[in-house]
C-alpha cells in the first residue's frame, strides 16, 4: 500500500470504478506463449513482484511481462510488494543529489517509506545521513543507519549542531514548508535540494522535483529495478513492514495509511 493509492480512492466519483493499487507480489498462475519477464524466463508457480501493477488490490491481476521481476527467496511477499515504488523513488532521488562518500545528506521524512529506503541506500554508499522524523518513529531512521533529528521549531539549529561542517544536499520526502525552508536556509543553493513531494514549492523556488510518471524518471526507475531487488536480496535495503491486513479488512488498512502514522509499510493479503 502506498500514499498514492489514497489519491485513487479520493477520485471524482464520476470516474469510478477505478482499479486501486500500484505494486504487488505473488505467485504466477498462468503465462502466455513465449512469455518472459524483466528478469528472465518465467513459469507457473514462480514467485514474482510487479510494478506498475494497476489494480494490485485484488486476488489476481494480469500484467505485462516487462513489469515483472523474480522475487528473491528470502524476501517476504509483503516486503516484496512494497519494494519497487518507494525504492525506485529513493534510488532516483539519491542519484539526483549525488552526495559522495563522507558527505552529509539531510533527508526530510526519513521514517517514511521513501525516506527509510533513501537512508539505507545512502548509508550503503558511505554517506552520513541526518533524517528528520517524529520522536515516535526515530527508531526507523536509526535502524536504517541514519541519525534521527526531530522536526519542528529549531530544526535548522539542530541540524547545524549535528553537522557543523554543513550538509552537502537535502532530499524532501514529506513536502512541508518547514522541510523546504530549512533546506534552503542550510544549503543556500536550490540546486542541491530535491523533492518528491513539494511540487508547488519546487516550481516557486527553483529546485528539482521528481515525478515518477515523467518519461525520464520512469525510464530511470525501470533501469534500476533489478539492482534494487538484488540489494534487497542481499539485505542491504530492508522494507519496514508495519502490518498486513486481509483484503476483506482493506477499510481498516486504508484508515491507518491515511493517518500518516503507519510506522512502516502496510500490505493487503488476499
Amino acid at each position: 500500500m502506498n500514499p498514492a493509492d489514497l489519491l485513487t480512492l479520493r477520485a471524482d466519483p464520476a470516474r469510478l470504478p477505478l482499479p486501486v493499487g500500484a505494486e504487488a507480489a505473488g505467485v504466477v498462475t498462468a503465462v502466455g506463449p513465449d512469455t518472459r519477464i524483466a528478469s528472465g524466463p518465467v513459469a507457473v508457480g514462480d514467485a514474482v513482484l510487479v510494478h506498475p501493477a494497476r489494480g494490485a488490490w485484488s486476488e489476481a491481476i494480469t500484467v505485462p511481462g516487462d513489469d515483472v521481476l523474480a522475487k528473491p527467496g528470502d524476501l517476504s511477499f509483503p516486503a516484496a510488494a512494497n519494494l519497487l515504488l518507494a525504492g525506485t523513488t529513493a534510488y532516483e532521488a539519491l542519484h539526483a543529489v549525488t552526495v559522495g562518500p563522507g558527505g552529509t545528506l539531510l533527508v526530510h521524512g526519513a521514517s517514511g517509506a521513501v525516506g527509510t529506503m533513501l537512508v539505507q541506500l545512502a548509508v550503503a554508499g558511505g554517506v552520513h545521513v541526518l533524517g528528520t522524523t517524529s520522536a515516535q518513529h526515530a527508531h526507523l531512521v536509526s535502524s536504517s543507519g541514519g541519525e534521527p533529528v526531530t522536526y519542528g521549531p529549531g530544526l535548522a539549529d539542530r541540524v547545524r549542531a549535528m553537522a557543523p561542517e554543513g550538509i552537502a544536499a537535502a532530499v524532501d520526502c514529506v513536502g512541508t514548508d518547514e522541510a523546504v525552508d530549512v533546506s534552503l536556509e542550510l544549503l543556500g543553493d536550490p540546486d542541491r535540494l530535491v523533492t518528491v513531494k513539494a511540487f508547488a514549492r519546487a516550481e516557486q523556488d527553483g529546485f528539482r522535483a521528481l515525478r515518477g510518471f515523467l518519461p525520464q524518471s520512469a525510464a530511470y526507475r525501470r533501469r534500476i529495478r533489478q539492482e534494487l531487488v538484488d540489494l534487497a536480496a542481499a539485505g542491504t535495503v530492508v522494507v519496514h513492514v508495519a502490518a498486513t491486513y486481509p483484503l476483506a479488512e482493506a477499510e481498516e488498512a486504508i484508515a491507518r495509511l491515511a493517518s500518516g502514522h503507519a510506522g512502516g509499510k502496510l500490505a493487503l493479503v488476499p
